[in-house]
């Protein structure tokens, strides 16, 4: 994708904090890479293009980082989106609470690792006076009626984040440079 090459001037964001984001996702990419490698070695979830029409139907969203694209780059709203985004996944990473035993480490670390970015992008917000007057609030929980949705979910929702994260790491490391 181009959209980061589009971005308007180097933003205010401090480089210590650019550096720890990037490095933060790709922690995350790392913890969402496992888990998508371990369904698909454990269940034969191994295609999620497979799993689109399921997907629709389970009606997991994708977050938007629109103002990270546009031409004239909308610091605050880009910020915004970012911390609602990793906040709508850190939802869709409980819905997947009982996935199955072996997958609840990986789980629990990846949600750990999510939290803390959506933390960081929080308060980096906060320092900046950037912060809306209330985080957002928790959207609809998805509910998983059976344990193939859960499975299928996990691999929806790990991709899913995956491409949401390759978006914000082009964003941070476009911002990042002098």
């Amino acid at each position: 994708m181009q959209e980061a090459a589009l971005l308007g001037p180097a933003s205010s964001l401090p480089q210590s904090f650019l550096l720890k984001g990037l490095e933060q996702v790709r922690k995350i990419q790392a913890d969402s890479l496992e888990l998508q490698e371990r369904l698909c070695a454990a269940h034969k979830l191994c295609h999620p293009e497979e799993l689109v029409l399921l997907g629709h139907s389970l009606g997991i969203p994708q977050a938007s980082l629109s103002s990270c694209s546009s031409q004239a780059l909308q610091l605050t709203g880009c910020l915004i989106q970012l911390h609602s985004g990793l906040f709508l996944y850190q939802g869709l990473l409980q819905a997947l609470a009982g996935i199955s035993p072996e997958l609840a480490p990986t789980l629990d670390t990846l949600q750990l690792d999510v939290t803390d970015f959506a933390t960081n992008i929080w308060l980096q917000m906060e320092d900046l006076g950037m912060a809306p007057a209330s985080p957002p609030t928790p959207g609809t929980t998805l509910t998983f009626t059976s344990a193939f949705q859960r499975r299928a979910g996990g691999v929806l929702v790990a991709a899913k984040l995956q491409r949401f994260l390759e978006l914000a790491y082009r964003v941070l490391r476009y911002l990042a440079e002098p």
